[in-house]
């Protein structure tokens, strides 16, 4: 994987249900490195720290090469790297294929896969149609948020270089089916059950359909 655009959001306020709802999710490219701390990127917005940013949340990537896909669903989209919340986008990530739990030298920083983005709300008011959701689900494509192990710099070129392979071999795309498929692979739930980097919050959710 390799870093296309570092990206920063501001806040932002708009109406949702009648009460009004700040969010960082519109970010936008900066021109330098952005600065990967422990619990988010330094300079970004987060505003709902109960489902973003925190040590398994503390940056999102998301892959170039999905934007193709989504401008044919989204024509009339304004389209900037960043425009899906995302503080890293990147090259070369497959979701079908990356393990939970690889960890990476990026930059300054050293990473680790984390859990995969779970949309919400904010995500249809940023497309104008709430029903990006199921589309986004359904797509299996969504990105990663990264655990940062050492705060560091990361800019615009910088190549995540693989430093410890994951020994479960749970794949992003794996997580999203754990999340969202109706009938749970017990065989799936038995990996992720098992995982070492998998946080016990996301564990206790899914521990009732481990049979």
């Amino acid at each position: 994987m390799q870093v296309i655009a570092t990206n920063i959001g501001q806040t932002t306020q708009f109406i949702h249900a009648g009460k009004t709802v700040e969010t960082g999710i519109f970010k936008k490219p900066v021109s330098g490195p952005i600065f990967l701390g422990h619990e988010m990127v330094r300079g970004d917005t987060v505003k709902d720290r109960q489902h973003h940013g925190g040590a398994y949340k503390a940056c999102y990537i998301f892959d170039a090469a999905e934007y193709d896909y989504w401008k044919t669903q989204y024509p009339n989209q304004d389209y900037h790297w960043g425009v899906f919340g995302e503080n890293l986008t990147v090259s070369g990530l497959d979701e079908a294929k990356e393990r939970i739990g690889n960890t990476y030298k990026v930059g300054n920083a050293l990473v680790r896969i984390s859990i995969p983005r779970e949309p919400c709300f904010k995500l249809g008011f940023a497309f104008g149609d709430q029903g990006i959701l199921k589309k986004f689900i359904s797509r299996e494509r969504p990105g990663v948020y990264l655990q940062v192990l050492e705060e560091g710099e990361v800019c615009s070129g910088d190549v995540f270089k693989l430093t410890e392979k994951s020994e479960n071999e749970l794949t992003i795309q794996d997580f999203y089916k754990i999340l969202y498929a109706k009938e749970k692979d017990q065989n799936l739930l038995r990996q992720f059950m098992a995982h070492l980097h998998i946080p016990v919050y996301k564990k206790e959710r899914f521990s009732k359909f481990v049979l």
